[in-house]
């Protein structure tokens, strides 16, 4: 019994010294700061500043507006001048529309013309045709002349041959001259039905159609002046958007927060005038957030990207999981240029570390701990068991 208490306190002692070194020998840092990067908001353009009050440390959320920005004095001559042009070429463009709707209505004023024309012209050669053809019948009867009403007919023919005072009155040159008048009649309405128009000798169309086919190349023309307008105003227009765009970001207007994050500086005051560029405020990035530590040369150099790793903030006994982002070595000063918390002295006489811990981001009011330190451990421990089962 004795022997058996004795070999119990000696595994005792072995498993709490194992513990202890354990504890202490694992790769561990001591120093560990939330950090997040900074970010600038400048000046777009050159004007008169104003910043509402706000308290620094302030949560901002992206696309909440900052600050504002107005130039009084922007220059608008060249926009005022393609406006001018726009006008006078949206003027133009208006008078070819109006020619155009008018030499339209004339034109379809003359179709409707030509219309009446052909169908009245048709209605005459086929009466004409019936008339010659009913004489005709009468002169291929051989019947006699004697009757008043023939006797005039047959005057009435003779006058349209022409015949002279002492030529004799032929009554075979008479049937000719009637089957001419038909066959020429019907030659006219045939080529009336086809719209070519007979008789004056010296044009095949009506002067309402030739002048309807003169319009048509008028509306042609007046058509593609108005499309050149149309695409000259267009050009136009395009150019007075882009100017406008120009001297609106020349006015100045709304600066809007890029991150979700807090206040973390004011650079310039209410009211004060300053040139486009300027740094104006500081924001803290707390999308981004990480930890930052140093390690001895020993933990350094057995790490690499991508390692996991866990981090625990100082008086509390949550384990956050994490993962190595970044190896800069000692004396990694400039890197923290544009983070929220500078490296101490101490810090710089040791290697640095950047961790990743998706955790801290997600904790919504709480994930921007900015400055809160904590450890952060690279290898396994003996009571890492132990902590899992603690709250």
């Amino acid at each position: 019994m004795k022997y058996k208490r004795l070999i119990l306190g000696l595994l005792a002692i072995i498993l709490a010294l194992w513990v202890i070194v354990g504890e202490q020998m694992s790769g561990a840092t001591a120093d560990a700061v939330v950090n997040a990067p900074i970010v600038t908001v400048r000046a777009t353009v050159a004007g008169n500043l104003t910043v509402p009050a706000r308290q620094l440390g302030a949560r901002v959320t992206q696309g909440e507006v900052l600050a504002s920005l107005k130039d009084p004095v922007v220059d608008r001559v060249r926009l005022d001048d393609l406006l001018m042009e726009m006008r006078l070429e949206e003027a133009a463009r208006t008078h070819i529309e109006a020619l155009l709707a008018e030499t339209e209505a004339v034109h379809q004023a003359l179709i409707e013309r030509t219309q009446i024309f052909r169908e009245r012209r048709l209605e005459e050669l086929r009466t004409r045709l019936s008339h010659a053809e009913a004489r005709l019948a009468i002169l291929e009867t051989g019947a006699t002349l004697a009757d008043e009403t023939q006797q005039q007919l047959l005057a009435a023919v003779e006058d349209g041959i022409g015949r002279l005072p002492a030529e004799p009155r032929l009554d075979a040159l008479v049937l000719d001259h009637a089957r001419e008048r038909v066959k020429v009649l019907r030659i006219a309405l045939q080529a009336a039905e086809e719209n070519v128009f007979l008789g004056d000798g010296y044009n095949d169309a009506p002067n309402a159609e030739q002048r309807a086919v003169e319009l048509s190349s008028e509306i042609a023309a007046l058509q593609t002046q108005l499309a050149e307008a149309e695409e000259r105003v267009a050009a136009l227009r395009e150019r007075v958007d882009r100017e406008r765009v120009r001297v609106n970001s020349l006015t100045g207007g709304d600066l809007q927060s890029p991150v979700t994050g807090i206040l973390w500086e004011i650079l310039e005051a209410d009211g004060v005038n300053v040139q486009r560029g300027d740094p104006l405020l500081r924001l803290v990035d707390c999308r981004a957030t990480m930890v930052t530590a140093s390690v001895t040369e020993r933990v350094y150099n057995s790490l690499s990207v991508g390692d996991a790793a866990r981090f625990r903030l100082g008086g509390s006994s949550t384990v956050y999981d994490a993962t190595v982002a970044r190896l800069a070595g000692s004396g990694a000063q400039t890197i923290y240029r544009n983070l929220a918390v500078a490296p101490s002295q101490r810090h710089l006489e040791r290697y640095d570390v950047a961790l990743i811990v998706p955790q801290l981001a997600q904790l919504e009011a709480e994930g921007c701990m900015i400055g809160r330190t904590g450890r952060a451990f690279f290898e396994a421990r003996p009571l890492d068991g132990l902590r899992r089962l603690l709250p």
